[in-house]
């Protein structure tokens, strides 16, 4: 039984692993009005697509859980080890240079926000 929970594990693992996707990730401060919600509040663990994820729009509401994997310029080391932040699409982010234009707050879960600017994994949860 435990070398199946093992194995189970393992699979699930590599299954998060190869569903991750690659990009960069930057920060904002002024989450209303938004365009999928205008004025309704949706918290703090939210975000804003850029360009290549916004199709129109429909990606409003989607879960994506964002993992810090490194630098994009000279700050070093800005990841915090071990964490990931699920955050909630809530915008656009238009000519923006980033993947996903992270909350301050969600962006401070997983990195320093004096870097910037962020090379993620991220997937849609």
């Amino acid at each position: 039984m435990t070398i199946l929970i093992l194995f189970i594990a393992t699979i699930s693992t590599l299954l998060t692993i190869s569903f991750a996707i690659p990009g960069t990730a930057t920060f904002y401060t002024t989450y209303i009005p938004s365009a999928c919600y205008q004025s309704t509040p949706e918290g703090t663990m939210i975000a804003a697509a850029g360009d290549q994820l916004w199709d129109g729009g429909k990606i409003c509401g989607k879960m994506f859980t964002v993992t810090c994997t490194g630098p994009t310029n000279p700050y070093p080391h800005p990841c915090k080890p071990g964490t990931s932040v699920t955050v909630k699409i809530v915008d656009q982010c238009p000519n923006c240079g980033g993947t996903i234009d992270l909350s301050k707050e969600a962006f401070s879960t997983i990195a320093d926000p004096i870097a910037g600017v962020i090379q993620i994994d991220y997937r849609q949860v």
